[in-house]
């Protein structure tokens, strides 16, 4: 198994990548509806269409995507197990969970959209929107520069 996925690295770390843009793009896109479905009045036309907009992306893309990265990131880290040693990898791991972490928070709150209980403010979904793009910028400095 191990020399199987040594002779395919290249590919496994290429559909890893492919699936973090997915997650990426998807996590960086639901907070913004979240913004647009928390000005819109609960029961519209508006609010009914944000809460088939949140489900198919959550569904349909980011929680595909979710799963993808971090099969083919375990995959590379099976055939690559040097980088468990590697200081930056445990820094890029923890920022994994805290992004799967706000993964499933997104989750939740896509959730109380469909059942009309938000409880937060369109600025409250604004902040949380910047979350994402911070966290990938970190975990890309710490996979291209590596610098401990």
């Amino acid at each position: 198994m191990t020399y199987f996925l040594q002779e395919h690295y290249h590919w496994l770390k290429a559909l890893h990548v492919i699936s973090v843009i997915f997650w990426m793009a998807g996590m960086a896109y639901l907070p913004r509806l979240f913004v647009y479905h928390a000005e819109a009045e609960a029961g519209s036309d508006k609010s009914e269409t944000f809460k088939i907009m949140e489900r198919r992306l959550l569904r349909g893309i980011i929680n595909p995507a979710m799963i993808a990265t971090i099969f083919f990131g375990g995959l590379i880290v099976m055939a690559n197990t040097s980088v468990l040693e590697e200081g930056w990898f445990h820094a890029k791991l923890g920022l994994v969970v805290v992004m799967t972490a706000l993964h499933g928070l997104f989750a939740r709150w896509r959730k109380d959209f469909a059942a009309d209980r938000n409880k937060h403010p369109a600025r409250f979904y604004r902040i949380v929107n910047e979350a994402p793009p911070v966290l990938v910028v970190l975990i890309v400095i710490l996979v291209i520069v590596q610098p401990f």
